[in-house]
């Protein structure tokens, strides 16, 4: 893979942040795409310019806002509340067909680019229930990419089976704990870094922070 190109979907998340410097460390070339669905915070979008920018690499944004047409959610509209589901429900957060639709226009800017790899962030261990964040899904959709364009590419998801606290294992490994920390935007109210501690993501965010600090400090034995 070392000599092959790869395409990371890119949010300037700590999740996406820590797949880009593992593509970085696979690949000999590395592009992003961030998708521009009219989400919460547009400082997510300026978020992942900054970033792209200062590791060097290539950022492609794509205008999607038909996906916020079609999905009125708290991650499409500031005006609704962020609410984290119950009884089994899926939180208001879930916005339907986004990871389908975003990697499927990764497949085609991909072969436009000469791109046989795309990375994704998605994870199935801390994921919040959402469908399109499974392993089966991304296996089932590799397929579908491959047979649609008649091409090979391969969906990797460094972050498919890790927690939170395994994440940031992952960036201490590869050099990036300090920069995802502090230059990542994960919080649904739109404050980079450790957040606003309050929003679902950054308390997913923060207890793996925490753990991984413990485990780190020798505080807490290892998995």
């Amino acid at each position: 893979m070392k000599k092959e190109k790869a395409l990371v979907v890119f949010s300037g998340g700590q999740d996406s942040t820590t797949c880009l410097f593992w593509a970085r460390k696979q690949f000999s070339e590395v592009e992003t795409v961030t998708f521009d669905y009219r989400q919460r915070h547009r400082l997510e979008i300026d978020c992942a310019k900054n970033i792209a920018a200062e590791l060097g690499v290539k950022h492609h944004v794509f205008d999607m806002r038909l996906l916020n047409q079609l999905a009125p959610n708290a991650l499409t509209r500031d005006d609704i509340a962020v609410k984290e589901g119950e009884n089994g429900e899926l939180p208001n957060t879930f916005v339907p067909g986004r990871n389908l639709l975003f990697l499927s226009f990764a497949g085609v800017l991909a072969s436009q680019i000469g791109a046989k790899h795309i990375v994704t962030g998605v994870c199935e261990t801390d994921f919040s229930g959402y469908p399109d964040c499974r392993d089966m899904f991304v296996k089932s959709l590799n397929v579908t990419l491959n047979l649609s364009m008649d091409q090979q590419f391969v969906i990797h998801t460094p972050l498919m089976w890790l927690n939170k606290a395994e994440t940031w294992r992952l960036a201490d490994e590869l050099g990036a704990f300090d920069f995802v920390r502090e230059k990542t935007l994960t919080c649904y109210n739109g404050i980079i870094a450790d957040g606003c501690g309050e929003c679902p993501a950054c308390k997913l965010r923060k207890k793996g922070l925490e753990e991984y600090l413990a485990i780190r400090n020798g505080e807490k034995q290892p998995y």
